[in-house]
């Protein structure tokens, strides 16, 4: 590395949108400025470090291996740096600012918004920015000030409360059943359209354990997101699996087969220690774990 330059921020927000992007001009544009300023700043980069984090090619920029040893470094650089606007937009008297959590699609849809509306209410000079992931995002790496998963954290110098299970069991819409009728065992669950995950998950390992029905092969509609597989059991494509609570606000959703099958996912809310003092992030985390518990509960947050 050059010791007279030392890369500034600017440069390896650069490098990360065109890793991001694939391009000078994808990068200019999702970061609002132009292509010959972010050329300028990959060039002032690899000048300063010494390599090369990019292959040009016809059809735009390809990372190097030592473009991809940086990659994480940078993420964290750019995590690190959002969450220090986020805590100086907080400071002041009383709840404000903004608060950025992770959820899985499915919590983060359809359970978290009546949760948030009611904190909203309450504090009118908080903002949320929302995050929908199933990975486990690093909270000590701050990519998230708080988030909702269904399992417990592994890290360290976190805040984490178990909040309870959360049962995920069969269900078909009504629609469905009266097209091809309802399963009374699970041998009869065997010749029925059934709905589940492209890629195996922990939930489908479980499952596939304890029932051979749900092999990959004799899925019918597969995808990775637990929302296009709500959807298509709500539009009566066929029998998959969906959190209890949730199902029992659609009289049109039906379980299938409960004491036969039936799966609970601990539900954890889980914070960097360092921000158990913060007011926007203290009372967006009891928030959280008041209205989830009342949605395990099925009882409503308002």
């Amino acid at each position: 590395m050059n010791s007279k330059v030392e890369p500034n921020w600017a440069w390896y927000r650069a490098f990360l949108s065109v890793m991001e992007h694939g391009s000078l001009s994808a990068a200019a544009r999702a970061l609002g400025l132009t292509q010959p300023t972010i050329g300028r700043h990959i060039d002032g980069l690899e000048a300063a470090l010494g390599l090369k984090p990019f292959t040009r090619s016809f059809d735009g920029f390809a990372p190097t291996d030592a473009g991809l040893e940086l990659k994480p470094y940078a993420r964290g650089l750019s995590a690190t740096a959002a969450a220090l606007r986020r805590a100086a937009d907080s400071q002041g008297e009383g709840v404000r600012g903004t608060v950025r959590l992770t959820a899985s699609e499915i919590v983060g849809v359809e359970v978290l918004p009546s949760i948030l509306a009611k904190l909203r209410r309450n504090h009118p000079n908080l903002s949320i920015e929302l995050m929908l992931s199933n990975r486990v995002d690093d909270l000590l790496h701050r990519e998230a000030d708080i988030a909702v998963r269904m399992l417990p954290p592994a890290q360290e110098g976190l805040v984490a409360r178990r909040i309870g299970g959360i049962e995920v069991g069969l269900h078909a819409h009504q629609n469905y059943l009266e097209r091809h009728g309802t399963p009374k065992t699970l041998h009869e669950l065997g010749s029925h359209t059934l709905i589940g995950f492209d890629r195996e998950n922990e939930l489908i390992r479980r499952l596939q354990k304890q029932h051979s029905a749900f092999i990959r092969s004799s899925l019918a509609f597969r995808a990775d997101s637990d929302l296009a597989q709500l959807a298509a059991i709500r539009a009566g494509f066929g029998i998959g699996m969906c959190q209890s609570a949730l199902a029992k606000r659609d009289a049109k959703l039906v379980r299938i087969l409960p004491r036969q099958v039936s799966v609970a996912l601990d539900t954890w809310v889980a914070m960097h220690e360092d921000l158990r003092g913060n007011p926007r992030c203290s009372v967006t985390f009891a928030a959280l774990a008041e209205g989830i518990a009342a949605y395990l509960n099925n009882r409503s947050p308002a």
